[in-house]
């Protein structure tokens, strides 16, 4: 992982939002509120549209570029995680997971 940018390091449950209730959809990992709270305190100004956040993660020996977007409701950044990397680092749902993420 580069070494650009501000780390951060946490553990979250991962969770399966599906607009119809079923087992599709995105997987989210939400980043702690304190955490989330500093980040858009400090660089909101980075956002770009819908409170999208550009920044690199990493879950075990996989990274990726990917973004954090805001969520109002949640007043965390929610970090979607791809099937190729649950997949790879045998994720599941309800499971806390060690996360990095650079911004």
């Amino acid at each position: 992982m580069e070494n650009k940018g501000i780390k951060y390091e946490f553990t979250a449950k991962v969770w399966n939002y599906s607009s119809t209730g079923g087992t599709c959809g995105w997987y989210i990992a939400c980043l702690p509120k304190e955490m989330s709270k500093e980040i858009r305190e400090n660089l909101k100004f980075l956002e770009e549209g819908w409170g999208r956040l550009k920044m690199t993660a990493k879950i075990g020996n996989s990274q990726w570029a990917t973004a954090i977007w805001f969520d109002t409701k949640l007043q965390t950044y929610l970090l979607p995680i791809k099937a190729e990397i649950r997949k790879k680092e045998k994720i599941e749902t309800d499971k806390d997971v060690k996360i990095m993420i650079r911004i």
